[in-house]
């Protein structure tokens, strides 16, 4: 059975900062990414209108959440990284941590400027890769995703970044248990699940091994 989620109510900066304990600096480079994510919203749909309202919570703190379950880890991809959730909070919130660097995967070119409008003017330790996920051949220590595809098709995005020895830690919903009964039916994977401190229904699974075909 999966345990209850801990939520811990983030509704502002301050609760933010209480929470994660992100610095000011931190809290002032989310504070212009919303910013950023208001503006753009209006020319493209990056995130609903409606959670505009509740950033901290929905978009910032459902985001930070990951970063301490790999306090070690340095390198990033976030794939299908969409308006840059969770990556570019991950790159506010470790800037001034040295080696730190999170990749923002992205097919769509559109989405790309805007995140390479994010990255420069926020002086982010990121980098921009328009293309899809599992053309890349990038060697990390996590590769993430939030609201990117099913999980099923997800790991197939992420197998090649966990051949060379990436863990995984992706962002799920209150569908979580079936995706990965789902997914059980054509992958091999080792999974842990937790829940998210930022919506109670919300899941966040970590695949540490994961091959084709169904474990025996």
């Amino acid at each position: 059975m999966t345990p209850s989620s801990p939520t811990i109510e983030v509704t502002d900066a301050a609760s933010f900062a209480a929470a994660t304990g992100a610095p000011s600096q931190a809290i002032a480079d989310l504070e212009r990414y919303r910013s950023y994510l208001i503006e753009w919203n209006e020319k493209m749909n990056l995130v609903g209108p409606a959670t505009l309202d509740i950033f901290w919570s929905r978009h910032a703190w459902d985001s930070a959440q990951i970063l301490p379950l790999a306090p070690e880890a340095l390198t990033w991809a976030d794939l299908g990284t969409g308006a840059g959730l969770p990556g570019i909070v991950l790159a506010i919130l470790g800037k001034d941590r040295p080696g730190f660097h999170v990749h923002l995967v992205d097919s769509l070119a559109k989405r790309c400027r805007f995140l390479n409008e994010v990255v420069s003017g926020l002086s982010l330790p990121a980098t921009v890769h328009n293309s899809r996920a599992e053309d890349l051949a990038l060697t990390v220590d996590i590769v993430t995703a939030r609201a990117c595809a099913p999980l099923s098709r997800l790991l197939g995005y992420a197998q090649p970044y966990l051949k060379r020895g990436a863990q995984a830690l992706f962002l799920k919903g209150q569908d979580a248990a079936s995706e990965l009964e789902d997914a059980a039916r054509t992958w091999d994977f080792d999974a842990d699940v937790s829940p998210s401190l930022s919506d109670a229904r919300g899941r966040i699974v970590r695949i540490r091994r994961l091959g084709r075909g169904r474990k025996s």
